[in-house]
């Protein structure tokens, strides 16, 4: 029986509201932001603040300001936490304290600056709207309460910013793209690990599939692919492509960032790309993709692969926000015998796997 999404009445915080009025205007208490990201430049354009909390940076200085650790900032302080992926963790030690601290998530919200919008959730409020009935849709094909309590709490963060959608989500990025329901065979499995980085996943895959028939990986970063081959070393039968899938064949911009490397118009070097439809002629039964927002045209150029081989999916859907449901429907439309779960691995909203099972593995 379908059911609706529900999208939850998020009152106030008089709390956030009260240390961003403390934090933008008074001179009474020392100020601090925990971290150092693409957030901390927009921030310190419009507060003064008195240093950065970083336990592991070697420099004492950060845009010209001073670095400390966090056992060295005075109990009165307010502390701005700017960490964009381990927000709980970090508020935790800063809680431990019992100094008074705020998430930039409600920063952003609250303060009436104009700040960096937070990376991956970039207009999400517009698009949801504009295509409830689609978020609805998916969410109504989720194959487990796990899946659609995930998905729910998903949406409503990024919608309210409210972390309390996110208190239940822990750093589990160690085990991402293997979960049970995927029924991975010791033997005979064929492996694509799409966007690969340092062979990491590839490696756990080894874990569970030790006889596996063969795996190919595609990493168009030269250095991530070395590290791949020294990783992957001492094992057999794994094909390594020194280039990234797409919807056709071509040469693309492409920036380095090591695990967050991608294709972009601005991007310093060039790297080749090609369809999964043109490179695979082996039969395929699962296909782990996570490619920085190409995943949709990865998927555009495997139609025949999927058609024909009905694999198991693993795919990124965060890096864009369409992806919620973009992605799943275009993958349906190739072919609709697919169960449908969702997993979330980290403590914000990075790391958000669907998961495609071939019907027939029931």
């Amino acid at each position: 029986m379908n059911s609706n999404l529900i999208i939850k009445e998020i009152k106030e915080d008089k709390g956030a509201l009260e240390f961003c009025k403390q934090f933008l205007n008074s001179s009474k208490y020392p100020k601090y932001l925990f971290g150092r990201n693409i957030y901390a430049n927009a921030i310190v354009d419009h507060v003064k603040i008195d240093g950065f909390i970083d336990d592991y940076y070697k420099e004492s200085m950060y845009l010209g300001i001073p670095v400390f650790k966090l056992e060295d900032i005075p109990l009165n302080s307010l502390v701005l936490v700017i960490s964009g992926g381990k927000v709980k963790t970090a508020m935790n030690k800063v809680n431990n304290l019992n100094i008074a601290n705020l998430d930039y998530f409600s920063f952003y919200k609250y303060s009436g600056l104009q700040l960096t919008e937070i990376i991956f959730n970039e207009n999400f409020y517009n698009e949801f709207e504009t295509n409830k009935l689609q978020f609805n849709w998916i969410y109504n094909l989720l194959s487990d309460d796990i899946s659609k309590e995930q998905f729910s709490n998903l949406v409503n963060f990024k919608l309210s910013y409210d972390l309390n959608f996110l208190k239940d989500f822990d750093d589990k990025e160690d085990q991402q793209y293997f979960e049970n329901f995927l029924q991975l065979k010791e033997e005979g499995e064929v492996f694509l690990d799409v966007g690969a980085y340092d062979g990491y996943t590839s490696e756990e895959f080894i874990k569970i599939s030790p006889k596996y028939k063969a795996i190919h990986i595609f990493e168009p970063d030269e250095n991530n692919l070395l590290k791949a081959k020294e990783r992957l070393k001492n094992y057999s039968n794994i094909v390594f492509h020194n280039q990234g899938l797409s919807s056709k064949k071509d040469t693309l911009k492409f920036d380095i960032g090591g695990s967050t490397s991608k294709i972009s118009d601005t991007g310093i070097i060039e790297v080749k790309v090609d369809m999964l439809d043109s490179i695979i002629k082996e039969q395929v039964t699962f296909i782990k993709i996570d490619i920085e927002g190409a995943e949709s045209d990865a998927i555009e150029g495997a139609v025949k692969t999927i058609l024909d081989n009905h694999p198991m999916i693993a795919i990124s859907v965060y890096h864009k926000v369409e992806d919620f449901w973009k992605i799943p429907k275009q993958i349906l439309d190739i072919r609709d015998d697919y169960k449908i779960y969702l997993r979330h691995y980290t403590e914000s909203i990075y790391e958000t796997v669907m998961f495609f099972i071939p019907l027939q593995k029931d």
